[in-house]
């Protein structure tokens, strides 16, 4: 099934060194946070750290070899880096974490593009699920899945637009924790969440029933139950979490959109006043 094609070596070797130097500056970030006496979770370094970690191990080494010609590794791959890392990338919240350590200058450049309509559009739930959701729709059934296997550019894009895609649709069904364009109420946020898994798990059912164009039958349906029942823990958790938020200010606890605000902790040590506003 396609024995030529994209290198995995390389798209891994790309991989491996957009991660190192995210996790490396995070870590940096973290650090500098914490010589000014701020805290910053240590569940958050590690989601972030574990996060990039599911994303290389996708589209590197011998994950990314068997996926460019078994389907059930493909798909196994669709799970870590369309699903779980971008849960992960999410709730490390980096955006709050730039926002503590920038110079006021830079903070408010970097609020002022996260407020920008190309960003607000992208990040209304409605269109990142359908950015994140459709997406997977037109890949397997729009014919671009043998295209993707034939074409290194092809390759690089789809991994790309799975992995910033899922992110941009986890961050705007959680509405958070980083500072968020869209503040929909979590029932609406809810539905567009159940809306999405519906479609994911629809999509699933169809590939099980009809392959994408030279994907041998078999692999299509034990690849299909991969992408329907490896992506159902995601999902569990995803809404765990909105549920979370939606819950916690009738048990006492401060809503995400109060607990974004890192503006006012940079403003704490002195750098970032009046950078972000608590809504």
């Amino acid at each position: 099934m396609h024995p030529h094609g994209p290198d995995p070596a390389v798209a891994g070797w790309v991989a491996a060194a957009v991660a190192a130097a995210a996790v490396g500056g995070y870590l940096a970030a973290a650090a500098a946070v914490r010589r000014r006496g701020t805290a910053w979770s240590a569940r958050r370094v590690a989601a972030w750290t574990a996060g990039w970690a599911c994303a290389v191990g996708a589209v590197a080494g011998p994950m990314a070899r068997l996926a460019h010609h078994d389907f059930v590794w493909h798909m196994a791959g669709h799970v870590l880096l369309g699903m779980l890392a971008p849960l992960l990338l999410a709730v490390a919240a980096p955006v709050t974490l730039a926002l503590r350590v920038l110079p006021t200058p830079h903070g408010r450049r970097l609020v002022r593009l996260l407020r920008s309509p190309p960003v607000a559009v992208a990040t209304h739930p409605v269109v990142a699920a359908v950015l994140n959701v459709g997406g997977l729709w037109v890949l397997y059934h729009g014919g671009l899945y043998a295209v993707m296997l034939d074409h290194a550019g092809a390759h690089a894009l789809v991994h790309v637009h799975v992995l910033v895609a899922g992110w941009v649709f986890t961050f705007a069904v959680l509405g958070g924790p980083d500072p968020a364009p869209h503040r929909m109420r979590p029932l609406w946020r809810a539905g567009v969440l159940v809306g999405a898994v519906a479609a994911h798990n629809v999509l699933a059912k169809t590939l099980y029933a009809a392959p994408p164009a030279g994907v041998p039958v078999e692999q299509a349906q034990v690849g299909a139950q991969v992408m329907y029942y490896g992506g159902m823990p995601v999902e569990i958790a995803l809404a765990a979490l909105l549920c979370r938020d939606w819950l916690g200010p009738r048990a006492g606890r401060t809503p995400a959109r109060l607990r974004c605000r890192g503006a006012q902790e940079a403003t704490r040590s002195g750098r970032g006043r009046g950078v972000v506003r608590a809504r």
